[in-house]
C-alpha cells in the first residue's frame, strides 16, 4: 500500500480553505476548531515591509513562553520548524512545515505563510500568518488563521487549558507584531 506523505490528519479541503480563504467564510467540520485574530499594525508601504521581515524573523513567536526555531529558519515552503511552548510548568517541542508561502503584490499585498503540524504534535492542525496591505485604505493588517483539533492525550483532557492558550497566542502574537513594526519604525526613522 502507497502511503502519501501528511502533514495533518486532516482533509484536503482543510489546507485549500487555509490558503485561498483570506475571509471567515470557511468552517470546518464539527471535528476541527477554527480561531482568527486580525489586528492593524498601521499604515503605508513603511509597515507593511516592517511587519514582512518581523515576520520573516518569526517575532510572532517572541513571547517569553513560545519560540520557534532554529533561529533563522527561512520562510519557505517545506521547510521543519520546531515550536518550543512552555506551559504548566512542563515545555512541549512541536514540529511544522511550512506547507505554503503567500507573497503577493497588487490592490491588496500579502506576505506570509502556513505550517502544518508534524504526527509528533500535540496538536493536529495548520495555521496561517499573514501580513496585508490593502493599499485602498493603506490599512496593514497581521492575520491568523488556525484550523486545528487535539491529538496527544494531554492536550484533549486539558482542552479547554489549550483553547485558552491559543487565544491567548492571538492575542500576544498579535502585540509582538505590533512591537516589531513600531520598532522597526524607529530603526528606518533613526536611519539605521
Amino acid at each position: 500500500m502507497r502511503r502519501t506523505p501528511v502533514f495533518f490528519a486532516a482533509p484536503a479541503k482543510l489546507i485549500a480553505a487555509c490558503r485561498s480563504s483570506f475571509s471567515k467564510s470557511f468552517e470546518p467540520d464539527i471535528r476541527w476548531t477554527r480561531y482568527h485574530t486580525r489586528i492593524k499594525l498601521g499604515d503605508g508601504e513603511v509597515v507593511f515591509q516592517a511587519a514582512r521581515a518581523a515576520l520573516q524573523r518569526w517575532d510572532q513567536f517572541r513571547l517569553g513562553w513560545l519560540e520557534a526555531g532554529p533561529p533563522g529558519t527561512p520562510i519557505k515552503t517545506g521547510e521543519v520548524v520546531a515550536i518550543l511552548a512552555h506551559a504548566l510548568g512542563l515545555w512541549w517541542l512541536n514540529g511544522c512545515r511550512i506547507v505554503y508561502v503567500v507573497d503577493e503584490s497588487g490592490p491588496i499585498s500579502r506576505f506570509g505563510f502556513a505550517y502544518g503540524t508534524l504526527p509528533d504534535h500535540a496538536g493536529t492542525g495548520e495555521e496561517r500568518f499573514l501580513i496585508e496591505w490593502d493599499r485602498a485604505d493603506n490599512s496593514v493588517w497581521f492575520d491568523i488563521l488556525a484550523f486545528s483539533r487535539p491529538k496527544h492525550v494531554l492536550a484533549r483532557l486539558g482542552y479547554p487549558l489549550v483553547r485558552r492558550t491559543q487565544k491567548r497566542f492571538g492575542r500576544e502574537s498579535a502585540a509582538a507584531m505590533q512591537r516589531a513594526v513600531r520598532d522597526g519604525d524607529a530603526v528606518q526613522a533613526g536611519g539605521h
